[in-house]
């Protein structure tokens, strides 16, 4: 299985950093993108609490997906959440982790859909 998915139903979940870009290549400072989209990708870290554990996971997202005010403490929901183990080799040091990817990073605070003033 190539994809788990993650089910955030039961788990409390906010920003812990708002969202970055992600870069393909840090010597060059290209930006990643969706391959499918072509959207440009971001990371959003989170803090996710369920089960009585808290974690915080790096989140990829298109830029597309990501709506409202992602402040620091903001409560998310994250739709279509997956989690994707990895493993490389680099320099002959085995590394392997786990990647997570959402199609959407969503504010639930109060008023969050609403517009902003001009």
């Amino acid at each position: 299985m190539r994809q788990i998915p993650v089910d955030t139903n039961a788990a409390t979940v906010m920003v812990a950093q708002p969202p970055q870009p992600k870069v393909k290549d840090r010597r060059t400072g290209e930006r990643a993108m969706d391959a499918e989209t072509g959207a440009a990708l971001s990371t959003v870290d989170v803090m996710f609490a369920a089960n009585g554990e808290v974690e915080i996971l790096s989140v990829t997202v298109p830029e597309t997906g990501i709506s409202g005010d992602l402040a620091m403490g903001t409560p998310v929901a994250l739709t279509g959440l997956i989690a994707r183990p990895w493993e490389n080799e680099f320099n002959g040091q085995r590394r392997h982790g786990i990647a997570f990817r959402a199609v959407a990073v969503t504010s639930l605070a109060a008023g969050a859909t609403k517009p902003k003033a001009a």
